[in-house]
């Protein structure tokens, strides 16, 4: 069945709403500044087999979603074979409606195939082979589909101990999209993982430093980030479930590494302890190497013991947590404001209810030296979605300023999801353009197209200096 449900003028209620996204925002080029693409797929410049395999596979989102409509595992994650994991997926995307997947899925049909059909159990044969023919094309590799939606600069996210081949290699090359890395070093913060130890000793090898003390930990830790930064890091990035800022002195640090190492189990007050350590001492680190610090706060992982077993990680068993944030965040920022060793620093917070927490909290560490400093990030995991940015959005304009805001970010692990960023980009200019027809702001369409287009775009790219 033909539709004209992804039109010009999608979520976009009025002119005002309409002049502000394709004047200002849409033609803006896309600054992906925090994703989980595989770089070796963009150095390879890899071409899929399939649909399936570059848009249901490692996507949780979707995962969830075909659970919930009790569909097998087999057909999800299991051996099912591509297409019918497709025609599963399809069967689900009209039951998903009022989810963001519904609109997710179809901006990417338009955008990257130019499919404008509803997917559905009816249209899923015909799409899956029109699609799955066009992925097989050279004209839909990983750098292309970068291309086809105006990508100027993207940044992965790697661990410390990688080795960042895949992006020398791009570096080395011809691609005029810009590929970068944060530093992801939470597996040596969290030092009650399984795991840890093992770890540290990959760490050690690759830093090649024998690591058997915390001063040890740290000297590894400065290598790898001296690392990074001479391959053009210039981000870090932490998915922890709040901030971690206990007293510590250092020789209970010291001791506390040592017992971990020893294979002791640690007090749940010892591993606050460390975690804190830690954190400032590679927070006083990016500060001195001028990178933009980012944290992802919130996430309560790996509910279900079960599927976590069979699956692992990062499968679709996490949901918001209902965390303490204000107190330690305000002690941590102000401890490192304190010696002058607060950098750049982006909050993103999980729970909408600490939606004016976090808008409130940067503006307490945004002393004049840089324009939006400490910045209350893009709406999150499950608050990427309509309602989500806009509460994100008006907490962030009733407490800050919104004009200096550096804009969205995929935080995907899909070649195709970056429609999430002309998603967020309509809302934005649908929720200008609104206030405008009613009179809350002024028929200016010159100040008010400029903020579109800063926030979309500008302001990102001076914010990292890319």
């Amino acid at each position: 069945m033909s539709t004209t449900f992804i039109s010009d003028n999608f979520l976009l209620e009025n002119k005002y709403a309409e002049e502000l996204y394709h004047n200002y925002s849409k033609n803006q080029p896309i600054i992906d500044y925090h994703n989980h693409l595989s770089p070796q797929f963009i150095a390879e410049d890899k071409i899929f087999d399939n649909i399936t395999k570059v848009w249901i596979d490692g996507d949780h989102y979707k995962w969830r979603a075909m659970r919930t409509l009790g569909i097998n595992e087999q057909f999800i994650t299991g051996n099912g074979s591509d297409k019918d994991k497709f025609l599963n997926w399809a069967k689900t995307v009209p039951y998903t409606m009022r989810n963001p997947l519904y609109h997710w899925t179809h901006l990417e049909l338009a955008r990257y195939f130019d499919i404008y059909d509803l997917l559905n159990e009816k249209s899923a044969e015909k799409i899956y082979i029109e699609t799955s023919e066009k992925m097989n094309s050279a004209a839909y590799s990983t750098q292309n589909l970068l291309r086809k939606v105006n990508a100027e600069f993207v940044c992965t996210t790697e661990d410390p101990i990688d080795n960042l081949a895949y992006h020398q290699q791009l570096a080395k090359s011809n691609y005029e999209i810009k590929v970068s890395t944060a530093f992801r070093p939470d597996k040596a913060i969290l030092i009650s993982n399984d795991g840890y130890n093992d770890y540290i000793n990959t760490l050690s090898e690759v830093a090649e430093i024998t690591i058997a003390s915390y001063a040890d930990l740290c000297a590894a830790l400065r290598k790898r980030i001296e690392y990074f930064d001479t391959k053009g890091c210039k981000l870090c990035d932490h998915g922890l479930d709040q901030i971690y800022y206990e007293n510590y002195t250092e020789n209970e640090v010291v001791a506390i590494f040592k017992k971990k190492r020893e294979g002791k189990e640690l007090s749940h007050e010892e591993t606050l302890k460390f975690q804190s350590a830690l954190l400032v001492f590679l927070c006083e680190t990016y500060h001195e190497f001028g990178w933009v610090q980012q944290f992802h706060l919130g996430a309560l992982r790996n509910n279900n013991a079960r599927m976590h077993r069979i699956l692992g990680p990062d499968t679709g068993w996490d949901s918001i947590g209902d965390y303490p944030q204000a107190q330690k965040l305000s002690a941590f920022l102000n401890g490192l404001d304190s010696k002058d060793k607060l950098t750049k620093t982006i909050i993103y917070n999980l729970n909408p209810a600490d939606n004016e927490v976090m808008a409130t909290m940067i503006g307490n560490f945004n002393d004049g030296s840089v324009k939006g400093k400490v910045q209350f990030g893009s709406g999150w995991w499950f608050l990427d979605q309509k309602d989500g940015m806009t509460k994100q959005l008006n907490a962030l304009s009733n407490m800050g300023l919104i004009s200096c805001f550096v804009g969205m970010l995929t935080d995907s692990r899909s070649f195709l999801s970056f429609p999430r960023h002309e998603y967020f980009r309509r809302i934005l200019c649908n929720l200008l353009g609104d206030e405008m027809k009613r009179g809350e702001l002024p028929n200016d369409m010159e100040w008010i197209g400029k903020m579109v287009a800063d926030i979309s775009y500008h302001n990102a790219k001076e914010y990292f200096k890319f």
